[in-house]
């Protein structure tokens, strides 16, 4: 399993808390790597490398109390339909942890579009100064997905730089998490931890 569910992960959500302000945008393609760690039972932890696309717009500057948006359009993914000798029967139970930036204060939050993510719509939620954007899924294997375009709304504070990046530093402290489900004679149900591996700021935002 050590390459296991490369394509798997939707992580272009994961720039979802960053700003768009009243300034021209600019427009950045970002690929981000995750390190990842699946719990899998019987042969222990194993160690997958994922990576996501995603078009993150953003502002160069906004004014010191000013709203700001953020516009995150993720790109098209796929579930491997096997890994090595196992059958992928689905992936589940995602959460994604974005920090709400420094020198900014939440305001809300609006998700558009998206495919083939299950029965239940992702949802964003805040709490410690996290946003958590999450969906039970499931996910099949072999299946393509698409999340759903991301613009959180947001007010710059009085002064200093508004950065955009993930949260997660370490398989203990992930920035995502979720379950895979693979087979081989039986379903294994292996909980995933990730965390990005550079993790890059995504937008730089100067108030003033």
């Amino acid at each position: 399993m050590k390459s296991a569910l490369r394509k798997i992960v939707p992580v272009a959500a994961l720039a979802a808390v960053g700003v768009l302000g009243f300034a021209v945008p600019a427009s950045a393609a970002t690929t981000v790597s995750f390190d990842c760690q699946a719990d899998a039972p019987i042969v222990g932890p194993q160690q997958v490398s994922l990576t996501q696309d995603a078009d993150v717009t953003a502002p160069a500057t906004v004014a010191p109390g000013g709203a700001l948006d953020v516009v995150v359009d993720p790109a098209a993914n796929s579930v491997p339909a096997t890994v090595s000798s196992y059958k992928v029967k689905q992936i589940k139970d995602f959460a994604l942890k974005i920090p709400v930036p420094a020198n900014s204060t939440f305001v809300g939050a609006d998700l558009a579009g998206g495919s083939g993510l299950g029965s239940t719509a992702p949802k964003l939620t805040v709490a410690g100064g996290v946003a958590t954007l999450s969906f039970p899924g499931p996910i099949a294997g072999g299946a393509t997905f698409e999340l759903p375009t991301v613009t959180v709304h947001l007010t710059a504070g009085a002064s200093g730089t508004i950065e955009t990046k993930l949260a997660g530093s370490s398989y203990a402290d992930p920035g995502l998490t979720f379950t895979a489900v693979v087979n081989q004679l039986i379903d294994i149900s292996a909980p995933t931890a990730c965390f990005p591996s550079p993790s890059p700021i995504f937008t730089t935002t100067t108030i003033g």
